[in-house]
């Protein structure tokens, strides 16, 4: 049968799974040997003729490692009400964790860090950063909230970045990794394609070719009133958290890759 005739078949809960079994390159019976489910009652679930439990449903979701926010998708088209939280961060309910974060930054001076959400939205910046910011551009803000988009565009970050098209490339990868981890997000998926829309993005991005250059950390290089500034930087998480907000947030701390930039930023700090 067509697969646009299979679709027409399916159920709510059936094209999603459909949908992430082709992501993860699944079929019914890798999944069904992964969870443990007959073929055969694999194949009815996804057209509706059965209904899954909420334990089968945790299972499948297991076995396609779906984060927080698609297990809860799956659970309202199996019928069941989500079982993740989704709090604001600055909910009594994650007041604990918003000390931690409030303290990952406040550690990470002189040096900038930002907390970024699965969208590339930037949410919180500690001191360091705004320093860092004023020093690069003095009073001129950026006109958006998203790291990609103040990457991409030729008028804001990107045009003190001296090493542009080694970042680029390296995001234009961290997005299609993303999409991989997320294949039903629609903003995942827009956010890649308004990144290989703006000007000088190599033909080859577009066309699913950037593999990186094998280096094990690319250096963001800026141009500063005080020379070239080098950076590098690592990516914090939550371990097992219960919450889709916890679930999707990374805390991206910069260290100075060399003694010059280390100088700066502390100089920077004393001034204020």
């Amino acid at each position: 049968m067509p697969n646009a005739a299979v679709a027409r078949f399916l159920s709510p809960i059936g094209e999603l799974l459909r949908e992430w079994r082709g992501a993860r390159r699944m079929s019914q019976l890798d999944l069904s040997l992964e969870t443990g489910i007959s073929t055969r009652h694999l194949s009815c679930i996804e057209t509706g003729k059965a209904r899954a439990s909420r334990e089968m449903v945790a299972r499948l979701a297991d076995a396609l490692d779906m984060p927080l926010r698609d297990r809860n998708a799956l659970l309202r088209a199996a019928g069941y009400a989500p079982v993740h939280p989704e709090s604001e961060l600055a909910a009594p309910a994650l007041d604990r964790v918003r000390r931690a974060i409030d303290l990952i930054l406040a550690h990470q001076e002189p040096y900038p860090a930002f907390v970024i959400s699965r969208h590339w939205e930037v949410l919180e910046v500690n001191q360091a950063a705004i320093r860092m910011n004023r020093f690069l551009f003095g009073d001129w803000q950026s006109a958006h909230s998203n790291l990609i988009h103040q990457l991409f565009d030729p008028n804001d970050f990107r045009q003190v970045i001296l090493n542009w098209p080694d970042v680029a490339r390296r995001f234009v990868r961290h997005l299609h990794d993303d999409l991989a981890a997320n294949p039903t997000d629609r903003r995942i998926r827009a956010l890649l394609a308004e990144a290989l829309s703006y000007p000088g993005v190599p033909q080859r991005w577009q066309l699913g070719d950037a593999d990186d250059d094998g280096d094990p950390i690319v250096t963001f290089t800026f141009a500063s009133p005080r020379g070239e500034l080098r950076f590098f930087e690592t990516i914090t998480t939550f371990a097992a958290p219960h919450d889709v907000t916890l679930d999707e947030i990374r805390i991206d701390c910069t260290f100075p890759a060399d003694e010059h930039t280390a100088a700066v930023c502390a100089e920077l700090a004393r001034q204020t």
